[in-house]
This record gives structure tokens, C-alpha cells and sequence, in this order.
């Protein structure tokens, strides 16, 4: 071996190579179905902050950055970028020749439009607090975008990993319920085609995607309420993508002879939340109390199958965030009724609580279709009743639950779960600012002492002096109570086999979706089905 460069090989030795390891070519074609319990509320990635909406905007829209496989910011609808001055100005250099799906050229102005919706106070968004501290965007020329900040802001670059909308679309009409909210018109891989309420969502490959055209002819969004009936689906292979409930990935292998499973750490969390404004939970007594009484090892090791873990705090377990020194309230149903009577709810002789006369009663609220949150609001009713408290269930439609009870504040307390960024600056949903409709803080916690913390939070570059503010609004929120957090599920999928390209990485499985295919014998779907 020559020193400084690589030894060539003999043409014949190259030649046995690829003819015993021949290089795999990606095919085109076939039709990728997925499922959920939910159907989407609005396709549009300023006003969306559910879930499934934003399963469907991740793929027809962009953002000008994103997170590649190791949790790196890379450029997106940029095609680079410079940060200067400590943070406090961004440079986007757009890429050139990217089209909308309506054919119409993409610019530094649509850009500059998609800002001055986040910023308009007649927008019911839920990402304003994102780009409140930016002082100006400007854009020099059609493919250059200038940012400039009033002051530092940590999580900046990835804020603007939000989906870009078209001023060309938007620009007429009320952008709050604008048609193109429900017919979207975005730049990414995949273009919308139809959407039957509660049925189905389908998207067409777009030939023209700067990524290059996706493998897949088209992807099929179906809307199946009951984990138990997609696990059916997921049998007859009528889908191919599913979240799993524990039971259903303990499930014995022959199940599965069609699908591969995957389990990996999730960022996301469940949890019980109280309508602070609500007078049974005003007292954090009674919400600690309650917190002692629920006993979250048995919803690990009972519901979960062991498949996650209890958590304290307002973070994923996974998270640089998660304050591990902060421990979850242990189960103590003698310290909650200590509590609770000092807040003044006495037992009657039936052992149920009174206060002034009334009841301790409330309704508990989760959404339809997720097995495993609806057996934790039963236990939590059986764990809180056994203290003299009356909890009534309620289980609700996805997108009627938002829409008429959350986004509302017409709830008492909610079983519900967070799918949180890898950057943990959730001010969003802790800051007292954002209670207003359509915002994160549904619950109305206000704590001046988090609210300076997430600022501070904001401010910091030094992942160290970070790292421990974050550790502190930890320990605050998990002291107040605002929610009882319950647990950390590990991300439980599966794929079906003929698919080939999944990987999971720091960023999770679907990180490179738009690499997956199948290969032409093994595809199951013509061009002209629908679903």
C-alpha cells in the first residue's frame, strides 16, 4: 500500500465484487399506508399543534432547516446558512428552483409572508412565542433571507424548521380558515390529493420535490379510531405502519411474520392535567394529594408491560432536560389523605370527601381510540375513589376533544400526551403568556419563578448554565403540580417487511421516509387503487 492514497483494484477482482454483491437499486412504485386514531384538524404548520396534522404537514411542506439522522441542524428549503454575532442574525440561502405543487417558484417572499402570520395577532397560532424576539426579517434579494434578533434566543435556527407557507395561496382571505387549510399547497415530496373527514388522507408523490421524487407512488393517511381494529388491519396486512400498545408488541412472533417491530426511546410523555382555573385544583394540596394517590409503577408494569418508565417532570425521560435527581411522587395514599384534609376535605361515613357541603367530583376526559390512556384514566379512577373521590369518564373523539373542550378550557382535568421537540424550551405550554385560544397552556399554570426561568432558558448558548435551567424549571413545575406526570412509553412500531429503508436514529424512525421503497416484486399496490 502506497502511502498518501488508496490501492486500486484489479479490474477483475471489481468486476467478481459487484457480480457476487450486487448493488441494490431503490424501486418506484406501490402505495404506503398508515394509520391513526385521529384524523387531522388543519393542514396548514403555522396554525396546527396536533399530532396528526403535523404527520401530513411533514410531508407536503418544508422548513428552511430540519434535524438530519444525529439530531444535527441541516438545511432544508435553505440550502445554507451562517449564524453571526452570537446568534443574533441568520443568514438563509435559499435553494434555487424549488417549486410549489401549484408550479408557481418559490421564494425569499413566501418566506417573509409565513413570518408576518406567525407574528399577526389575528392568527390562531400556537408557535408566535417562537419569533417574538426576532427584531426584522428581511430578504436582500429572492433567495437570501436576513434575521435579525432583539436579543439572544437558543432554540432560534430550528424555530425556523417550521413549515413555509405560500403567499401566493394565502394571500386573500381570512388565513385562520382559509380553504388551502383543508386542499394544502406546500413544496414537499409528497402533494395532497384527498381528504375524507374520518376516513382517509391521501398524497401523491411529487415528481418535482427538490429531494427528488419519493419512491412511493402515493401515501394513504386512514383514519381507524380502535388500536384493536388497526391491529387487525395490521394482520391483514391492509396497513403498513403501526403504533403498537404493549400488549400488542408482546405479542408472539408469528403475529408479526409480516411486520418488523421497533422499540426506541420516545420524546414524549403522558400525563393527567388540571384546569388550574377549575376551584377543586386551585389548591396544591389537593394536587399533590392526588399525585400521592396514583400509583404510576402499576401503570408501567401493568398497562405498559414495563415498556417505558414513571416519570417527575415536564420533559422526556430521553431529554438533557430531565432533571433524573427530581424522583416521581411514590404512591402514598396515607400522605393524600393527610393532605387533603388539611385542605379541608373531610370523609363523610361512606367515605366520600366534602368541602362547605359539596362533593369532590370532577370529570376526567381523554380522547377515543388510545387503549392504553383510556385503562390509565379507569385506574386513576379507581386509585382516586378509593380517597372519597368521584371521578366521572369521559372519552372523546380526537379532533372534537381539541377543537371543543381543550382548545376551550371546557374540560376539568385530561389525560393527554406531549410529543415534545429535541430542544427543550417549552415555553409554550409553561409560560403564563400563552393561554389564549389555541395555545399550549390549556391548563392556565402561572408561575413568575418558571416564567423568568424559560426566559433565561432562552437566552443561554452555554449548554452548561442551560442544561442546569432547565434542571431548575424541572424542579418547579414538578413542586406545583400543574399536571400529574405519569410516564415516558417507549416508541413501540411496526413496519411491514416488504419496505425496505427504516432506521432507527437519534431522530427516530421516520427520519428518511422519503428513502423508503419496495422492490418491484414485492409491491402490492397499482397505480390506480385508492383506498
Amino acid at each position: 500500500m502506497r502511502h498518501g492514497g488508496a490501492e486500486r483494484l484489479p479490474l477483475h477482482v471489481l468486476l467478481i465484487f459487484f457480480l457476487c454483491f450486487p448493488v441494490l437499486a431503490a424501486d418506484y412504485g406501490d402505495t404506503y399506508v398508515d394509520a391513526s386514531i385521529g384524523d387531522a384538524t388543519v393542514l396548514n404548520p403555522v396554525l396546527s399543534g396536533d399530532s396528526a396534522s403535523n404527520d401530513i404537514i411533514g410531508l407536503v411542506y418544508n422548513g428552511l432547516v430540519k434535524y438530519d439522522k444525529g439530531l444535527q441542524i441541516v438545511g432544508d428549503l435553505a440550502a445554507s446558512y451562517e449564524i453571526k454575532r452570537g446568534g443574533l442574525e441568520i443568514i438563509f440561502h435559499l435553494r434555487r428552483n424549488v417549486r410549489w405543487h401549484d408550479g408557481q417558484p418559490f421564494t425569499a417572499d413566501d418566506v417573509l409572508f409565513t413570518y408576518e402570520k406567525l407574528r399577526d395577532p389575528k392568527v390562531q397560532t400556537p408557535y408566535a412565542d417562537q419569533f417574538a424576539d426576532v427584531q426584522s426579517v428581511t430578504a436582500p434579494d429572492p433567495y437570501t433571507v436576513r434575521v435579525l434578533y432583539k436579543q439572544p434566543f437558543a432554540p432560534g435556527l430550528i424555530s425556523w424548521g417550521i413549515g413555509i407557507v405560500a403567499r401566493h395561496v394565502y394571500k386573500d382571505g381570512d388565513f385562520n380558515t382559509h380553504p388551502a387549510n383543508r386542499r394544502p399547497i406546500g413544496t414537499g415530496p409528497y402533494r395532497f390529493n384527498e381528504w375524507k373527514t374520518d376516513q382517509y388522507i391521501r398524497l401523491d408523490a411529487n415528481p418535482d420535490s427538490f429531494e427528488g421524487r419519493p419512491y412511493f407512488d402515493r401515501y394513504i393517511y386512514r383514519i381507524i379510531p380502535d388500536q384493536a381494529v388497526q391491529f387487525m388491519e395490521m394482520r391483514n396486512q391492509s396497513i403498513d405502519n403501526i403504533n403498537l400498545t404493549p400488549d400488542q408488541f408482546k405479542a408472539y412472533d408469528a403475529i408479526f411474520q409480516n411486520h418488523e417491530r421497533y422499540r426506541y426511546p420516545a420524546f414524549k410523555y403522558v400525563y393527567m392535567g388540571f384546569n388550574l382555573r377549575h376551584p377543586l385544583f386551585k389548591d396544591v394540596r389537593v394536587r399533590r394529594a392526588m399525585a400521592l394517590a396514583i400509583d404510576r409503577d402499576s401503570i408501567v408494569k401493568g398497562i405498559l408491560l414495563g415498556l417505558g418508565q414513571p416519570i417527575s417532570g415536564p420533559f422526556a425521560v430521553s431529554s438533557w432536560a430531565y432533571d433524573k435527581t427530581v424522583a416521581p411522587l411514590p404512591y402514598d395514599s396515607s400522605a393524600a389523605r393527610r393532605l387533603l384534609r388539611d385542605a379541608g376535605w373531610i370523609p363523610d361515613a361512606q367515605g366520600h370527601l366534602y368541602k362547605d357541603g359539596k362533593p369532590f367530583s370532577f370529570t376526567l376526559m381523554t380522547n377515543q381510540g388510545n387503549k392504553v390512556r383510556e385503562l390509565c384514566v379507569e385506574i386513576i379512577q379507581q386509585q382516586l375513589a378509593a380517597l372519597g373521590i368521584d371521578v366521572q369518564v369521559r372519552v372523546i373523539e380526537w379532533s372534537t376533544f381539541l377543537k371543543e373542550y381543550v382548545d376551550k378550557k371546557n374540560f376539568d382535568a385530561v389525560v393527554l400526551g406531549w410529543s415534545t421537540g429535541r430542544d427543550p424550551d417549552h415555553y409554550g405550554i409553561w409560560h403564563s403568556s400563552q393561554q389564549g385560544p389555541g395555545q399550549y397552556n390549556f391548563c392556565s399554570y402561572a408561575n413568575p419563578d418558571v416564567d423568568r426561568l424559560l426566559v433565561e432558558g432562552r437566552r443561554t448558548f452555554d449548554f452548561k448554565k442551560r442544561e442546569a435551567i432547565y434542571h431548575q424549571i424541572h424542579a418547579r413545575i414538578a413542586a406545583d403540580v400543574p399536571y400529574v406526570f405519569l410516564y415516558c412509553p417507549d416508541e413501540l412500531q411496526a413496519i411491514h417487511k416488504r419496505i425496505q429503508g427504516p432506521d432507527v436514529a437519534p431522530a427516530g424512525l421516520g427520519w428518511n421516509f422519503h428513502e423508503w421503497w419496495v422492490p418491484k416484486d414485492k409491491q402490492r399496490y397499482k397505480t390506480e387503487m385508492v383506498p
